[in-house]
């Protein structure tokens, strides 16, 4: 997708072309260690944290149509189980391979007459401006698809107890005494009679009972 904002070369995250030239089949390879940018991975799931070191390791070709990047990305991410929210962490390896095309040059290396305006052909390219090439969509993209949907703790993780929040992992015999609730009603009534009871026999006696006593006296 080509870029209307100028490149900085100063940015860690773009990089110089200029030493491979245009002659097809020229190679470089670069090693380079940066401070990962905002939101590089999957929001609000995991990824590596804003400033954590990401090491980059890249191949650049020079073919007909443009430079081929190729390069692995190394770095630490962070999250937390899907099943029990403790965190998780692990080491990520991303692999990637994108062609930079010279914005001069059609599908065949051949540089143009004139420049087309196609924007349904340039939409999903990637550009060199002035021998310069920015990996940060393209590192996004592999983050992304390098981590997992669902980060567990651990495969067998039993998450948590669905009625008090306990987890599971901690306490493996944990359970609750299961209630039917088609018995529920029932054992609140029996319950609502036990106590009656209980208080017949400890109030005073019943009317008849009284008078009966009166009688014999």
């Amino acid at each position: 997708m080509a870029s209307n904002a100028r490149l900085d070369h100063r940015n860690p995250l773009v990089f110089d072309t200029h030493e491979l030239g245009r002659r097809p089949g020229a190679q470089q390879r670069l090693t380079r260690e940066i401070d990962a940018p905002k939101d590089l991975g999957i929001q609000g799931v995991i990824g590596v944290p804003e400033g954590a070191p990401v090491k980059l390791e890249l191949r650049l070709e020079s073919v007909m149509e443009g430079v081929l990047v190729t390069g692995t990305a190394r770095a630490a991410a962070e999250g937390e189980c899907v099943r029990c929210l403790e965190p998780v962490e692990l080491e990520l390896e991303a692999d990637f391979q994108e062609m930079f095309s010279y914005p001069d040059a059609d599908d065949r290396g051949r540089v143009k007459a004139e420049p087309a305006d196609d924007a349904e052909d340039d939409e999903d390219m990637l550009f060199l401006e002035d021998g310069l090439f920015d990996l940060e969509p393209v590192l996004r993209d592999a983050v992304v698809l390098a981590l997992p949907m669902q980060p567990v703790c651990q495969d067998d993780c039993p998450g948590l107890c669905s009625e008090c929040g306990a987890r599971l992992a901690d306490d493996p015999d944990h359970h609750h005494d299961a209630v039917d609730i088609r018995w529920a009603a029932l054992q609140g009534l029996a319950g609502s009679l036990e106590d009656g009871e209980k208080d017949e026999m400890s109030g005073e006696a019943p009317d008849s009972a009284r008078a009966a006593e009166k009688q014999e006296k």
